[in-house]
C-alpha cells in the first residue's frame, strides 16, 4: 500500500489587467476602458473514503491549477483560472515539506481543504482614471498564486485493528466478519498491504475493521516493514490480537503475545492505553489445549475470545463485543499524536504577501525594502511614463519619502528601491 508522497502545488496566477480606450464614432479620444486580469485558479484537497492509498500521486507529483486570462478592451474581465480539486483517502494528513509542520487531518469523508490559492487578477487601466490623469496608459499585472511543496501521509482510520504475527489467521478473520476479500494462503511471511472491511452488524450499525499486515520482533525498530505498519495501529480505536493457539508454526501462543505487546509498546507507549481483546485463533486444530495456559494467564486483564476462522466459529459473539466495546469509545481516539497546526498555512503564505516595508542606509545610499515594495515593482511597467508617475506617488502615499526626510536625505542622495537607483530631489 502505497501511504506516503512528496507533491508540489502551484495555484494559478492571475491575469494581467488591460490598457484600453473606448473608440468611439462621436469620441474619438474616449476614457480608458481597460478590463481587469481573471484570478488564478485555486487548489483543494478533498478527503474521499472511495480510495485506500495515495499511489495516485507516485505517477505524478507536480499539479498546477489554470492562469487567470488577461483583462481585455471595453471594461472586458478575464476568465477566472481553472481550479484543481486532489483527492486523498479519509486519514490522510498533510505536511509542510521543508517545516514538517502538519497543516491538516482529514478524519471525515468529503473534507474540502483549500491548500493553495489562485494569484489575484490585475485591475485593467479604467480603475486609474482621476481628475489629473484622464488617459492612464497602465495597467496592473496579476499576482502569482501560492506555491507549496507537502508531504501526503496516511494512517488507516479504523475502529478495529487486528495484529498479529505472519500466518495467525487474521486474513481469513477479516474475511469473515466484513466485505473484505483478502488473498488467503499459508504464508510464512507477512503481507505487504493492510486490508479494510466493514463489519455491519444491523440495518444502524457497523464499523470499519483494519487487518495490519504481521509484525515480527524488531518491527518497531523499522525491523521487516514493521515501523511502516504500527503507524496504522495509532488510529485504531481497539486492538484485537489474534493469536495461533494450535502453535501450527511452531511457536508458543504466549511468546507470541507478549512479542507483539512489547512492539507496540516500543513504537508508542499510548498504544498499550488502547482497549484490546485477544482473541485465540485455530481452536479447531487446538489439540495441545494451549489456550487453558494461555487464559489461566491473562484472564484477569484482557477479554479473551476461542474462535476459528476456518469454521466461523465464536465470530459471532467477538463481533457483538466488538460492537459493545465501540459505543463506549469516543471517536477522538482518531485523532493524532502530533499537534495539527491551523494557522501555518496563512503565516508560510504571508512570508511572501505580508505588507511590510524596511528602511536603511548603507554607504549613502538610502535604502526601501520589503514585501509592499516588491509587490509594487511587480505592478509597474517602467517603459510607461504614467506608470512611472503612479509608483513615484505610490512611494510618496505610503510614506517612503517621508521616512528617508527623518533620515537626512538630501538632494542628490541615491534612492535604491529594489533594483532600481535614483536620485533623490524635492
Amino acid at each position: 500500500m502505497i501511504d506516503s508522497a512528496t507533491i508540489e502545488l502551484t495555484a494559478g496566477n492571475g491575469g494581467d489587467g488591460a490598457v484600453s480606450f473606448r473608440r468611439e464614432k462621436y469620441e474619438p479620444a474616449g476614457g480608458p476602458a481597460g478590463g481587469d486580469g481573471g484570478d488564478g485558479g485555486n487548489i483543494y484537497i478533498v478527503s474521499t473514503s472511495e480510495m485506500s492509498t495515495l499511489i495516485d500521486y507516485t505517477f505524478k507529483d507536480k499539479y498546477k491549477a489554470g492562469n487567470g486570462e488577461h483583462g481585455g478592451k471595453n471594461k472586458k474581465f478575464g476568465k477566472k483560472g481553472e481550479g484543481l480539486i486532489l483527492k486523498v483517502p479519509v486519514g490522510t494528513y498533510i505536511r509542510e515539506k521543508e517545516s514538517k509542520v502538519i497543516i491538516k487531518d482529514f478524519k471525515k469523508d468529503g473534507e474540502k481543504f483549500l491548500i493553495a490559492k489562485g494569484g489575484r487578477g490585475g485591475k485593467g487601466n479604467v480603475h486609474f482614471k482621476s481628475s489629473t490623469r484622464r488617459t492612464p496608459r497602465f495597467a496592473q499585472k496579476g499576482s502569482l498564486g501560492n506555491h507549496i511543496e507537502v508531504i501526503l501521509e496516511l494512517k488507516l482510520l479504523a475502529d478495529v485493528g487486528l495484529v498479529g504475527l505472519p500466518n495467525v489467521g487474521k486474513s481469513t478473520l477479516i474475511s469473515v466478519i466484513s466485505n473484505a476479500k483478502p488473498k488467503i494462503a499459508n504464508y510464512h511471511f507477512t503481507t505487504l498491504d493492510p486490508n479494510l472491511g466493514v463489519v455491519k452488524v444491523d440495518d444502524s450499525r457497523s464499523f470499519i475493521v483494519a487487518d495490519i499486515p504481521g509484525l515480527i520482533e524488531g518491527a518497531s525498530e523499522g525491523i521487516g516493514l514493521g515501523d511502516e505498519f504500527l503507524k496504522h495501529i495509532e488510529r485504531c480505536r481497539i486492538l484485537v490480537h489474534v493469536i495461533d493457539i494450535s502453535s501450527s508454526e511452531g511457536r508458543n501462543p504466549i511468546d507470541d503475545f507478549e512479542t507483539i505487546k512489547n512492539e507496540l509498546k516500543n513504537y508508542n507507549e499510548k498504544l498499550i492505553d488502547k482497549k484490546q481483546i485477544i482473541v485465540l485463533n485455530k481452536i479447531d486444530i487446538d489439540y495441545n489445549n494451549n489456550s487453558d495456559d494461555f487464559i489461566n494467564k491473562y484472564k484477569n486483564e484482557y477479554d479473551i475470545f476461542k474462535i476459528s476462522s476456518a469454521t466461523t466459529k465464536g465470530t459471532k459473539e467477538l463481533v457483538n463485543k466488538l460492537t459493545e466495546e465501540l459505543s463506549h469509545i469516543e471517536k477522538k481516539a482518531y485523532e493524532l499524536e502530533e499537534e495539527v497546526d491551523e494557522s501555518f498555512l496563512e503565516k508560510y503564505y504571508n512570508r511572501e504577501i505580508v505588507f511590510d516595508l524596511n528602511f536603511m542606509k548603507e554607504d549613502n545610499i538610502y535604502i526601501a525594502y520589503g514585501k509592499r515594495i516588491e509587490n509594487l515593482l511587480e505592478r509597474i511597467n517602467f517603459e510607461d511614463y504614467d506608470s512611472r508617475m503612479y509608483f513615484e506617488k505610490t512611494l510618496r502615499d505610503m510614506g517612503v519619502f517621508e521616512e528617508f526626510t527623518k533620515m537626512g536625505i538630501q538632494d542628490g542622495d541615491i534612492i535604491k528601491i529594489g533594483q532600481l537607483e535614483f536620485e533623490y530631489y524635492e
